[in-house]
């Protein structure tokens, strides 16, 4: 199968649409499929080049701008040309929000089977930076999400809130497909290793339970929840990533680790020196890091709202905590470090087994699957 991937996220950005976005190249890769990549490029204030090539496809550019020190491709008129050469069997579309558009307008233009990843909860992402404006962008943002993907010959969500979510709204032909996880990669056993025994030593120097979160400092995060935390007798909270509330963050958590932007061994060493990951977003429509830390064999406090309902099992693996409720982190919090490290063991190493078996191959060939669907329909869908 010959697959075009046009994504709104790509290199040397680090987030969930580009993770993604690698882990099904390299699934391609390994089944012997054929690729190409259309992704945000350079612009003055983001110089940094993405690669020429990935997993051995080819990575093709457009002009991008900044948008809240995110990469956004501008759509062009040399997409077609890029496609019309490439003659792909399907065109997989991560995130579609602008340059996405662009290419499921071409696909519908070249006859292109098409499917569409929705990946980001843009609605709630505009309605906490509008203010006032906040309920009337929001929906404002549902009609553009719903004009975009009328385009597509199908949807697929990454949890089954953001799949209501989705079909509540009016968004047609949509399906489940989750993501993956590198189970090797994050792992209980990482914390055995010598350097993850130094780390935690240098972090808990006293014996503190170490309560770790990873993902992006931004106020999407909402963050500032971890102010529950901050004071929890026996603790010590951990923030590794990176973005632009790291500054405010180290002013009210004084007592915190920040560890920056970490990848690869150095970001699974990190799960391993933790003892408990704590999520406060609301907005995730799956909730990647919360399926890599229970990987790592963590037991896991996140909201009870959106992607974290179908990765937490509370009471076995972790436990949600209602985000409405001021306190009620801390108080969700406080038992798992009571307990002693078996019983956080136990619950963690039960997560574990509820992800081991989502690897990325398995991923791939649910994708696969899908891209089988649309192309096996004989017919393009109207807007």
């Amino acid at each position: 199968m010959r697959v075009a991937i046009v994504t709104e996220s790509f290199l040397p950005a680090l987030n969930g649409v580009t993770t993604s976005v690698c882990k099904v190249l390299e699934g391609l890769r390994a089944l012997g499929h054929d690729a190409l990549v259309v992704a945000p490029g350079t612009s003055p204030w983001s110089p940094t080049m993405p690669p020429e090539r990935y997993a051995g496809y080819p990575v093709h550019t457009v002009t991008s701008v900044p948008v809240r020190q995110f990469r956004v491709g501008l759509p062009s008129y040399e997409l077609e040309t890029v496609l019309h050469r490439f003659r792909p069997d399907v065109m997989h579309v991560a995130s579609p929000f602008v340059l996405g558009v662009r290419g499921l307008t071409a696909a519908r233009a070249l006859d292109i089977p098409s499917v569409a990843i929705y990946q980001t909860d843009m609605p709630s992402y505009v309605r906490q930076h509008s203010g006032p404006a906040g309920d009337l962008t929001a929906r404002a943002a549902w009609r553009w999400i719903r004009r975009i993907h009328q385009q597509a010959d199908l949807t697929l969500a990454p949890s089954t809130a953001a799949l209501a979510d989705l079909q509540a709204h009016g968004i047609p032909r949509t399906a489940l497909w989750g993501r993956g996880v590198d189970a090797d990669l994050f792992h209980p056993d990482r914390r055995d290793d010598p350097e993850t025994i130094a780390l935690r030593t240098r972090l808990a120097p006293d014996g503190e339970v170490l309560l770790g979160y990873v993902g992006r400092l931004a106020p999407e995060k909402e963050l500032h929840r971890l102010r529950e935390l901050a004071d929890l007798p026996g603790t010590r909270l951990v923030l590794v990533g990176e973005g632009p509330s790291r500054e405010q963050l180290e002013e009210e958590l004084p007592g915190a680790a920040f560890l920056g932007r970490l990848e690869g061994a150095d970001l699974a060493r990190a799960y391993g020196a933790f003892d408990l990951f704590v999520h406060t977003g609301t907005r995730e429509t799956f909730g990647q890091t919360l399926q890599e830390a229970a990987a790592a064999g963590l037991p896991v406090v996140a909201p009870a709202r959106g992607g974290p309902l179908d990765l937490v099992d509370v009471g076995r693996s972790g436990d949600l905590f209602d985000p409405d409720v001021p306190g009620d982190l801390r108080a969700r919090v406080a038992p798992f470090v009571s307990a002693d490290a078996a019983r956080r063991l136990e619950m963690g190493l039960a997560g574990r087994a509820q992800v081991v078996a989502r690897s990325w191959p398995a991923l791939v060939d649910q994708l696969l699957g899908h891209y089988a669907q649309v192309v096996g329909s004989g017919s393009r869908t109207a807007a």
